[in-house]
């Protein structure tokens, strides 16, 4: 089948301009420009709530080759501005597909460009740092794109949450059963069964649901402008705050409900990525724009010889210095830039990391941290359970 081929630009705001050609006639797409270093999970990339807004450049040279299945979504929408690759596959197979790569980008008006040199893209980014672009056929004037390219919001400050958290509190059920069969078989189903988890979405993955439900937990997914009154009344054993995109200092009344929960609970807590850098702002910590992120699934973190490579997807990062005090510990940093990638609270049951461990797209090393959160929660409950019975008996 052939398809009609138009031409179009890349442009940056720091005016550089790359020549490629797109599918779609009239395009005309704003967002951050960022790169994603991954060799694989260009369908869950493009549906990852936390890319909202952003334009993905992928430095793998091949995108669309294993074609599009309907299990691996990570929401129900894409959430991304734009994508950025060399070649797109025209011939994909693969024994899992169900629509081809092309055919997904037609059907669902998905902005891109093709025919570029990636790895000149990606090393530009590296030395001058994330910034804002456009992607067009419908108008070739840079003149023009240069001055609209002025007026679009910047990253910093903006509170993208709101436009992907959900607008209904609900219970996740996971009819799929699909998720990551090898994890599956490895995980015990009952380990969690009986426990409550009140989720905060930030723009949560499905696959981070998937792993809780697949230890026999309850999850109530709540939106992440919930006050600290409507999580308490849910009488959760365990709180997970989600990924989710944009700026975490901007979400100011996320950061108050967890300063609340932190500090009249004691509700085993764990924080993924934007959780993580949630849980730090409560905790009085300091947030910052890295230059050009960390987007990859080959990142390693870790501290004193031992590291686990990570899944990692985020623009933002915690200041390593507004963490030193007796109430927080650092586990883990990125060993590629020692920015901070996983603390613990040392009086209370709270830890979170600034990388994915269900890791989707990407290696398992960190998928642990799901049992570990549950093992913590098991204790609580029971202490719960103990302390409750203990003063109905002393009445």
């Amino acid at each position: 089948m052939t398809h009609n081929l138009y031409p179009a630009i890349l442009m940056l705001n720091d005016g550089k301009i790359y020549k490629g050609w797109t599918l779609l006639n009239s395009l005309l797409s704003f967002g951050e420009v960022v790169f994603n270093t991954g060799m694989t999970g260009y369908q869950e990339i493009m549906t990852d709530p936390s890319y909202a807004e952003q334009i993905i450049t992928f430095t793998y040279p091949e995108i669309g080759n294993t074609g599009i299945n309907y299990e691996d979504n990570e929401s129900n929408k894409i959430h991304t501005k734009g994508i950025i690759v060399k070649n797109l596959c025209f011939s994909p197979n693969n024994w899992r597909q169900q629509e081809s790569f092309i055919s997904y980008i037609l059907t669902n008006q998905i902005p891109h460009i093709f025919g570029i040199d990636t790895r000149a893209l990606t090393k530009h980014l590296r030395k001058t740092g994330s910034m804002n672009g456009c992607i067009s056929s419908q108008c070739l004037n840079p003149d023009i794109l240069s001055f609209k390219l002025k007026n679009i919001t910047q990253i910093k400050g903006y509170d993208l949450v709101q436009k992907v958290t959900t607008i209904q509190d609900y219970e996740f059920q996971d009819y799929s059963n699909q998720c990551f069969s090898y994890l599956q078989y490895k995980t015990d189903r009952t380990y969690g069964y009986g426990l409550k988890i009140i989720l905060i979405d930030f723009g949560v993955k499905h696959n981070i649901l998937s792993r809780l439900y697949s230890y026999g937990c309850s999850i109530h997914i709540l939106s992440a402008r919930s006050s600290y009154e409507e999580i308490k009344s849910y009488n959760p054993d365990g709180i997970l705050l989600s990924n989710g995109p944009g700026d975490p200092s901007a979400i100011t009344y996320a950061i108050k409900t967890v300063k609340n929960i932190i500090k009249y609970t004691n509700i085993p807590m764990f924080g993924i990525c934007m959780g993580h850098q949630i849980i730090s702002l409560a905790l009085e910590a300091e947030t910052f724009k890295l230059k050009f992120g960390h987007r990859g699934l080959n990142h390693p973190s870790g501290m004193e010889q031992k590291a686990e490579v990570t899944s990692q997807n985020h623009g933002f990062a915690v200041t390593q210095k507004s963490l030193y005090n007796k109430t927080i510990r650092i586990t883990h940093f990125n060993l590629n830039d020692s920015t901070v990638a996983a603390i613990f609270h040392n009086k209370k049951p709270i830890f979170s990391v600034q990388y994915h461990p269900e890791a989707s797209p990407g290696p398992h090393d960190s998928d642990y941290l799901f049992k570990y959160f549950i093992s913590l929660t098991k204790q609580f409950k029971h202490y719960k359970n103990y302390t409750d019975s203990s003063s109905v008996q002393t009445l």
